[in-house]
């Protein structure tokens, strides 16, 4: 059979994306559900989930995994514009799919702890603002400009660990790095909004809750916020075009000229590398 590699790279990202949410909603599942783990369980299981999904659509794909990734790569870093749909929705597809897998395996535990499937379990799919005292949250501009921060940094730093010329990890380690990036960025600005820091890992795993009897999947998990679900998707995007700004303007200029382009595994697919 013929290979194709546009369908080899939407393949990529579907399983790529998969995999990261299987690790990520699964470990959130684990803690609020089971009552097995806690913050840092979910921190290190997200982290770990970035890299075995880089490392399963490196070679496929480029590994994107994540909409505002592939926007910024296209604006700034020579991606192609035609790939930029696909890619995002089979992003949004894998993470989707892998929703509705924990969904299921971890029916019983949800079933048990939250019967009406209300705000109580909600957070196992989703990202929400925190809560702040027993009736307040962080506010939607806060939690706005939450995601933009943490999305910045988790683009500027891939851009800067995948171009050639800025002494990037060797011995295909890239993977590893951008996994504790992850969990860095989870410790250190999870409490405001969650991070999402990707609009597929919200919107398919939101829509999944949804579908399967979550009435309030759109809203905040704290209830106060009635549509509080394009804010993982926006914010998200602006992050990273903000990162990818700096990084074009900022940085590269200070860098030598020649092979400025990411290198695998986060831009191209490896045939098209270099």
């Amino acid at each position: 059979m013929k290979r194709s590699p546009a369908v080899g790279e939407l393949i990529g990202e579907f399983f790529g994306t998969m995999i990261l949410i299987l690790f990520g909603v699964g470990v959130v599942a684990s803690v609020v559900a089971a009552g097995v783990g806690d913050h840092d369980s979910i921190t290190w299981a997200w982290g770990f989930g970035v890299t075995l999904g880089v490392y399963c659509a490196a070679r496929l794909s480029g590994a994107h995994l994540n909409p505002a990734v592939t926007i910024a790569l296209a604006a700034f870093k020579g991606f192609e514009w035609r790939k930029v749909g696909p890619y995002c929705l089979a992003q949004t597809a894998g993470a989707f799919v892998a929703a509705l897998i924990v969904r299921a395996v971890y029916a019983d535990y949800i079933n048990f702890v939250d019967p009406g499937h209300t705000y109580k379990t909600q957070g196992i799919f989703s990202t929400s603002p925190g809560p702040i005292g027993e009736t307040g949250s962080v506010s939607l501009t806060t939690a706005f400009f939450d995601q933009i921060l943490g999305t910045a940094i988790l683009v500027f730093v891939i851009l800067a660990v995948t171009t050639a010329v800025n002494n990037p990890p060797l011995a295909n380690m890239g993977p590893v790095v951008i996994g504790f990036l992850v969990v860095a960025i989870g410790m250190a600005w999870g409490a405001n909004a969650g991070y999402a820091i990707n609009p597929a890992r919200d919107f398919g795993p939101r829509l999944a809750e949804w579908m399967t009897g979550y009435g309030t999947a759109w809203r905040s998990a704290t209830g106060d916020h009635p549509i509080y679900f394009w804010i993982p998707i926006v914010a998200p995007i602006i992050g990273g075009l903000v990162a990818g700004a700096i990084w074009k303007f900022v940085i590269e200029p200070q860098l030598p000229a020649e092979e400025l382009k990411p290198t695998p595994p986060i831009g191209e697919p490896f045939e098209a590398a270099g």
